[in-house]
């Protein structure tokens, strides 16, 4: 087959920056081409990146782009601009997969021959599939995004699968991952609780630290530290420089000691595999109830062995089963940082729990290990051009 990948606008590909995005599908499309398929990734340009290239049987095209911005208008007038750009640069195939906004609600009616058009929402919708016809299959993250794609657009239902997200979990598994350049965690008896993420206001890193402060207080506890990590510039997602101070001033007000943990930004995969092995927990307290579309990083941290104790958002509850892979917290009560604290205490004083909670954790994310999400998309995909 002949698979065309879109990116967005504001990130490159190979995914030096970040975005699950760009690090899913440009992953995808390495395990295409390795099976034979002619795959072309188009992304934007970026720095030493040379406009195009041939890399790993995989043809790249960079078109120029833009930085993602606060405001959403801004952000859907420069998806305007790089549709209209991608549009033009798209070569013939089978099977192209959109990951922007304005791009499928004409490409199916005005260029078919660029092949049978494939979405997967990134973020929740936020009315565009009512405007979306002409298209092959919706990818959805999980449940709880196929049933907004379908109250946006009736007429969509039959083109959804629930195929939650891929992962590198072959790698996260491997001891060959490399620990992170802060100071090795695991040196002495303490647990490690993490965070990896977006340094946003909607992943609710300050209900978090109100919950480290009130775990501190608990007796019983065995020593514990917290470990942050992740991008706070507006440009990749985060909130800023004024918000990163204030989690950080928090956060170290909380656990003093030297207990808490800021890494820089980590992109490379084996770097955050490192991290990722490292975690005994790990607390997701994402407030994100338009944004979040399944959790990344939460099947990732499951990979490598980490307990994760997840908001009681809808979306994470294909992903997550509570007492039984994980735990989940009501991040909407009134005293929701003391429920946060109790389940983060209860897995912390409970080696059993935790060990029990773990493996099973490990198991659940294997669905979603790279090798096995491109056989099952390539199954898809030839149903689609040679339909029975």
């Amino acid at each position: 087959m002949r698979i065309t990948i879109v990116n967005g606008f504001f990130l490159p590909v190979p995914p030096i920056s970040g975005g699950a995005t760009e690090k899913s599908w440009y992953c995808l499309g390495r395990e295409f081409a390795a099976r034979g398929h002619t795959v072309t990734q188009i992304s934007r340009q970026w720095r030493s990146y040379p406009p195009s290239e041939t890399a790993e049987g995989v043809v790249h095209v960079r078109l120029k782009g833009c930085d993602h911005t606060r405001h959403l208008w801004r952000n859907l007038v420069h998806d305007w601009f790089w549709s209209w750009r991608v549009f033009r640069a798209l070569p013939a195939a089978d099977i192209v997969v959109v990951n922007s906004v304005m791009l499928p609600i004409w490409l199916g009616r005005l260029k078919p021959a660029a092949g049978r058009v494939v979405v997967m929402p990134g973020r929740v919708p936020k009315g565009q599939y009512r405007f979306y016809r002409r298209l092959a299959r919706i990818i959805a993250p999980s449940e709880f995004v196929r049933e907004r794609v379908v109250s946006e657009n009736p007429a969509l239902d039959p083109l959804v699968r629930v195929c939650g997200y891929p992962i590198n979990w072959t790698l996260i598994q491997s001891p060959a991952t490399v620990r992170p350049s802060a100071a090795d965690l695991r040196s002495g008896p303490d647990l490690v609780v993490g965070y990896v993420g977006r340094l946003h206001e909607e992943k609710g890193l300050l209900l978090l630290a109100d919950a480290a402060r009130l775990l501190g207080k608990q007796p019983g506890i065995p020593p514990w530290r917290l470990l942050v990590c992740g991008p706070s510039d507006v440009s990749r997602g985060g909130s800023g420089t004024a918000f990163r101070n204030k989690l950080v001033s928090r956060l170290s007000s909380a656990i003093p000691g030297g207990r808490f943990h800021l890494l820089n930004p980590e992109f490379n995969e084996r770097v955050l595999a490192g991290i990722y092995r490292q975690l005994d927990v790990f607390c997701y307290p994402s407030l994100a109830a338009q944004g979040e579309t399944f959790g990344v990083a939460i099947a990732e941290a499951m990979a490598g062995g980490a307990v994760p104790v997840v908001s009681s958002l809808p979306v994470f509850s294909g992903l997550i089963r509570s007492g039984a892979n994980g735990l989940v917290f009501d991040h909407a009560a009134a005293d929701a940082p003391a429920r946060l604290a109790a389940a983060l205490g209860r897995l912390l004083g409970d080696e059993a729990l935790r060990r029990q909670l773990s493996l099973a954790a490990q198991e659940d994310s294997r669905r979603y290990d790279f090798p096995n999400y491109a056989e099952d998309l390539l199954a898809d995909f030839a149903r689609i051009i040679r339909p029975a």
